[in-house]
């Protein structure tokens, strides 16, 4: 009798033993991960906005700004000291307008006085002059025309160089004593000489 007691009790503890197993294995904590740590979701990568450095804003351009390198430029900044000592100016030069157009005026007393203009609007072709008063030249290598009235020897000369497809630069001689053209002439060639290499 004892020893079927014993055995029953045995048989009890076995399947308890069972039970146990099976509960610990049905359990939630069966999700967890092998390594014991559960299974994080996927990191989610979001593209970075692009800096406002890098931001290209395009600038406003004006529809009647001038389109030569000309704009830039200073006509009483033409003429260098040693430029002036060259053309016989001992005076600064002083900057007005031609209309439109920017310029620079010299002044030698009693002597001579002399204008440059920078026309940006008007090419060689595009200027109207007397009939009889222009004539093709070259100065420096770049296209020019001289103006001047000759048989009435009034002191005046122009030389009007070329600057790019569509501008001009105009040099004006004007003698004190309103005569000795040919002079003035003389004077205008020079001073175009020296700032021809100076033009775009």
């Amino acid at each position: 009798m004892t020893g079927v007691r014993r055995g029953a009790v045995l048989c009890a503890l076995a399947v308890l033993t069972v039970l146990t197993v099976l509960t610990a294995a049905c359990s939630p904590e069966s999700e967890v991960g092998v390594a014991g740590v559960a299974p994080s979701s996927a990191p989610v990568s979001s593209a970075a906005s692009p800096s406002t450095a890098d931001e290209v804003v395009p600038s406003s351009v004006r529809d009647d700004a001038p389109t030569s390198d000309l704009a830039a430029l200073k006509p009483c900044e033409l003429l260098s000291p040693t430029d002036r000592s060259t053309v016989g100016l001992t005076v600064l030069g002083r900057e007005k307008s031609v209309g439109s157009a920017p310029a620079c005026d010299w002044t030698e007393p009693g002597v001579f006085g002399l204008t440059i203009t920078v026309d940006e609007k008007s090419s060689l072709s595009e200027i109207e002059v007397e009939p009889g008063t222009a004539e093709p030249a070259e100065i420096e290598g770049r296209e020019a025309l001289r103006v001047a009235d000759e048989p009435a020897d009034d002191g005046t000369c122009a030389v009007l160089l070329a600057a790019g497809e569509s501008a001009t630069v105009h040099v004006d001689v004007s003698n004190t004593s309103f005569s000795d053209t040919e002079r003035a002439c003389d004077r205008a060639d020079t001073v175009a000489g020296l700032i021809a290499p100076k033009l775009p």
